[in-house]
């Protein structure tokens, strides 16, 4: 099910080294609401799910959070850091930060809130950046989540919607077509 490319989702320029920046980013990396904690949440919680088409949309989304990850590793090492697992504040990633829901309605609630919550804090870290190149690296990351969120809204609704076979499929084209804007 999974491809790597060579080529990053988004490319990533840094003008200089700013470690201080490189440590904030680290909360992306591998904190809380990080991409790491994303993209093994949805690799565990779409073993859970019963309709093959919401399985397949968390493991589309687990390995775009995993290419997320990359452009954030890149970004680090070029402001001077290495890319480890600890959030911002040097505290090591941990199975805490997994959600242990295993009922569908509920997974697909608590990804919308942590996509949300990731959206958030990306935004928060913009405020902080005045490099352009990782300006529009963060903008790319937002605009992602915020596709993230709308696919989760859109899973949610089918859940109480008649023809949800059909709304499960269409969250998988909409997947795609969101990634066509990429190429």
């Amino acid at each position: 099910m999974y491809s790597y490319r060579k080529r990053l989702f988004f490319p990533v320029h840094v003008d200089r080294p700013d470690p201080g920046l490189g440590e904030v980013l680290l909360e992306h990396y591998a904190g809380k609401d990080s991409e790491f904690s994303a993209a093994v949440r949805y690799l565990n919680q779409r073993t859970y799910l019963t309709d093959r088409y919401l399985r397949e949309l968390l493991g589309l989304l687990a390995a775009e959070e995993l290419g997320h990850m990359e452009m954030l590793s890149v970004a680090i090492s070029k402001l001077g850091l290495s890319a480890r697992y600890v959030n911002s504040r040097a505290e090591p990633w941990h199975l805490g930060y997994l959600d242990s829901a295993r009922e569908t309605r509920s997974i697909l609630e608590r990804a919308l809130k942590a996509e949300e919550r990731t959206r958030e804090s990306y935004e928060e870290t913009l405020l902080q950046i005045r490099d352009a190149g990782l300006v529009k690296m963060t903008e790319f990351l937002i605009r992602r989540e915020e596709v993230h969120q709308r696919l989760l809204r859109q899973a949610l609704h089918g859940l109480d919607c008649d023809e949800r076979a059909d709304n499960s499929r269409e969250l998988i084209y909409a997947y795609k077509m969101s990634l066509q804007v990429l190429e």
